[in-house]
């Protein structure tokens, strides 16, 4: 594969001012209209159990994503791909890619653990409750709550916004995906800032990677569908592992 090589690229900088903000600040607004709720409305708290509480985010997350295309696509019209794939699904690399990242992020996450042979800590007794719970968030409802915000909205936008191809070998996309990759890394930039490690380094590439590839299935198959089939395939195949290290190695 040679190297990326741009095609007709021109950065604009309101564009991507636009999709900063609205990649950084739709998660947090989610966060501050779900702990409103929990104090209206006795939803789940942030300092309560979390994976309640991250449904809930996730479920505001999703709401001001949809809400945010209706609007921006008054001011720049734009495919959100919010439809069945037209032509070429892609379903079948997104699960093969999928559960391929998933063993890499498993083997990023918690390599400590595997080489002492040790179960994984991931916060909560490995209850029925917790295992199903948890499946069902990683396996189906993390998907569209995350991939339409990204790639439907902040990639959808920017390729009509700031068009522009890169090209790596004999494949070409949008540089609104590289960008939008690069914001969807840094918002998982936490753990880098907090507790800095070669684990969360290795998140920030495989975040990276993964935006690139969702952004790709979007472009190629004017749809979100194949995005989200990844995004939840990489995210459950690395808490079935965990979940069978567990088992394994007791914990």
């Amino acid at each position: 594969m040679t190297a990326a090589e741009p095609t007709g690229f021109r950065p604009r900088v309101i564009p991507i001012l636009v999709v900063i903000a609205l990649g950084l600040g739709i998660p947090y607004l989610a966060a501050f209209a779900a702990v409103a709720s929990s104090r209206l409305f006795h939803t789940p708290a942030p300092d309560g159990p979390t994976l309640p509480w991250l449904y809930a985010h996730h479920a505001f997350q999703l709401a001001f994503a949809l809400a945010a295309i209706a609007i921006v696509k008054r001011f720049k019209p734009f495919d959100a791909g919010l439809r069945w794939p037209p032509g070429p699904t892609y379903l079948g690399p997104a699960v093969l890619w999928g559960a391929f990242f998933g063993v890499l992020m498993t083997l990023v996450d918690y390599a400590p653990d595997l080489v002492a042979m040790r179960a994984p800590d991931l916060g909560f007794p490995l209850t029925t409750g917790n295992v199903a719970g948890w499946t069902f968030f990683e396996g189906v409802y993390v998907g569209p709550t995350e991939e339409i915000p990204f790639r439907s909205l902040l990639v959808g936008y920017l390729m009509a916004a700031m068009p522009g191809q890169v090209r790596a070998g004999r494949y070409t996309m949008s540089w609104a995906g590289v960008v939008v990759a690069a914001i969807f890394a840094f918002a998982h930039a936490g753990n880098l800032v907090h507790d800095p490690s070669w684990a969360a380094f290795g998140q920030q590439l495989y975040a990276f990677a993964l935006g690139v590839l969702y952004a790709y299935w979007l472009e190629k198959s004017r749809s979100v569908v194949a995005p989200i089939i990844g995004h939840n395939v990489s995210d459950v195949v690395e808490y079935l592992i965990a979940f069978a290290l567990i088992a394994l190695w007791g914990g």
